[in-house]
């Protein structure tokens, strides 16, 4: 699979990085993670119980799971079905930020029993969405000479989140019920889709020829860097999920408890636009490492010190490096593949998936089998630092093997 881009709409790089930003903020921040912030709403309602929640979010990520496979298995099926015009990227982005609007709406209708699909196929929708727009993006920022611009892509979740959380703590003072709220957010959907729209154009090609020529590093090396990746997914989602519950358990009826999510997800943002600015020859493994301690110590604090002011800390700390591992791995990707780069970002994203799908099962399991709801999301937390920990020394194995051409290391 190459990276050659097609069309001459969008040539300007602040366009593409802004399309890409509404668009990341359309899936990633509503179409997955608008669910954390009116989860206390749901429970508040009684339309769900913890048990019910963790299966919702589990759905979620099964979705995302399965669109990330179909990413990564796209070229090997259209080899086989002997397709030769490339696949236009950002006619399946479009698709699901349709789809977004659609099912994010769904979850404001009747019928319960329906909510599990609903999430599963907004799964598949943001992880299609996800691939894609950073496949297309990536590519034409490296063409028009402007890489760096990428971490401006990465703001978008981090915007969502702090908008979605914003608005349900705004809902929650009104007293609304959580149908509204998911109402609310399909509307805000459909406004940043209209906005993304006219730049969303052209086609990033594939050729088998260009995969021919690709000279991919040992399968040790693509191995491991998956790994660790996913490692990433479990280590994040449980405090992800269930943030807004576990500080209104901790911390009942304090007045600032619903300004986690949002501060989580003004990290977010902060530290995707912090990558701006770093130089592109620092070895992204490095940075992995970083980011990894620093989420480790994030969800952390949420045991070690359950204060008003651990849990601000812990949020930032969980947000400042979120999109950053993200952009980070996207571009190590396309160093290790830079002919193959969108089929092998399919496959980080479905490790990546794979790891959010293991965390709400477990918390499930460990509410179970505690005394209290405190001890068992404790315990989450700390297997989830501990996953943080050790894709860290992956992360660092794999710069020792391998170091960059022209390091020291």
């Amino acid at each position: 699979m190459s990276s050659s881009s097609e069309g001459a709409a969008g040539t300007r790089p602040l366009a593409i990085a802004f399309a890409g930003l509404l668009s990341l903020a359309i899936a990633m921040g509503i179409g997955r993670f608008a669910f954390t912030p009116l989860l206390p709403m749901m429970l508040h309602d009684g339309v769900v119980d913890l048990g019910g929640a963790s299966w919702l979010a589990t759905a979620n990520y099964l979705g995302y799971w399965l669109g990330a496979m179909a990413c990564a298995l796209q070229p090997t099926m259209w080899r086989r079905w002997r397709l030769h015009r490339p696949l236009r990227h950002t006619a399946v982005v479009r698709a699901g930020l349709v789809a977004t609007v659609l099912l994010t709406l769904g979850m404001a209708l009747p019928g319960a029993a329906l909510w599990p699909l609903w999430r599963g196929l907004a799964g598949v929708a943001s992880a299609l969405v996800f691939v894609y727009v950073s496949g297309w993006c990536l590519a034409r920022l490296s063409a028009l000479g402007a890489p760096a611009l990428a971490g401006i892509i990465y703001v978008g979740p981090g915007l969502g989140i702090t908008a979605s959380g914003l608005a349900a703590s705004a809902m929650v003072a009104q007293g609304l019920q959580a149908a509204t709220g998911w109402a609310v957010f399909a509307l805000l959907a459909a406004v940043l889709t209209a906005l993304a729209w006219p730049q969303l154009s052209g086609a990033v090609a594939t050729s088998a020829a260009a995969s021919a020529d690709d000279a991919p590093p040992p399968a040790g090396v693509l191995a491991a860097f998956t790994l660790a990746y996913g490692l990433a997914g479990f280590g994040y989602i449980i405090t992800a999920t269930f943030l807004p519950v576990i500080a209104r358990q901790t911390l009942p009826g304090s007045i600032w408890l619903d300004l986690f999510w949002p501060l989580f997800g003004l990290g977010v943002s902060t530290g995707a636009l912090i990558t701006v600015r770093l130089p592109m020859q620092l070895d992204r493994r490095h940075l992995l490492m970083g980011c990894y301690a620093m989420q480790a110590t994030g969800v952390l604090l949420g045991v070690w010190w359950p204060t008003l002011a651990g849990f601000a800390l812990g949020s930032l700390l969980l947000g400042l490096p979120f999109t950053a591992i993200t952009l980070f791995a996207m571009q190590e990707a396309r160093r290790l593949r830079p002919h193959g780069a969108s089929a092998l970002i399919g496959l980080l994203t479905a490790a990546y998936g794979l790891g959010q799908i293991a965390g709400p099962p477990l918390v499930a399991w460990l509410l179970r089998r505690t005394a209290s709801p405190a001890e068992g999301f404790a315990l989450s937390l700390y297997t989830a630092a501990a996953a943080l920990a050790a894709g860290l020394l992956v992360f660092g194995g794999l710069a020792r093997w391998r170091p960059l051409a022209g390091s020291d290391a």
